[in-house]
């Protein structure tokens, strides 16, 4: 392969991704290699979008978001619409990550409250 081109396995190797993953993504036209009969051959600008769409999953994206995001890129406005739509939602995801976080520092501070209740409690057990 090219330097512009890469196999499915490739990119599987390059990714850490299962082909069915690739196979997925373009099914849900977020990815368009270039098909050649049975062989799917992707472009940089296939590489670029999935690096955005595995980030974009690591941060709590939805598929949908990702695709309406990516798509924005054609805007012909030098994405300047893409990265004001993309810091929006980041921001909003922004916040609801940090209420997860929130969240499970709370439930950590309980669970531990009362499993060292617990641990008094059966340790009473043996006295």
């Amino acid at each position: 392969m090219t330097d512009d081109l890469m196999t499915i396995r490739q990119m599987c190797d390059a990714f850490d991704v299962t082909a069915r993953t690739l196979r997925f993504y373009e099914a849900k036209e977020l990815l368009s290699p270039i098909r050649e009969g049975q062989k799917r051959l992707f472009t940089k600008r296939d590489r670029a979008r999935l690096k955005l769409i595995l980030r974009g999953k690591r941060f709590g994206f939805a598929l949908e978001e990702i695709r309406q995001l990516l798509d924005l890129y054609d805007m012909g406005d030098q994405q300047q619409t893409q990265l004001m739509r993309t810091v929006e939602v980041a921001r909003g995801h922004l916040e609801g990550l940090k209420r997860q976080r929130e969240e499970l520092t709370d439930a950590i501070a309980d669970l531990t409250e009362q499993l060292e209740w617990a641990d008094k409690k059966i340790a009473s057990f043996d006295e």
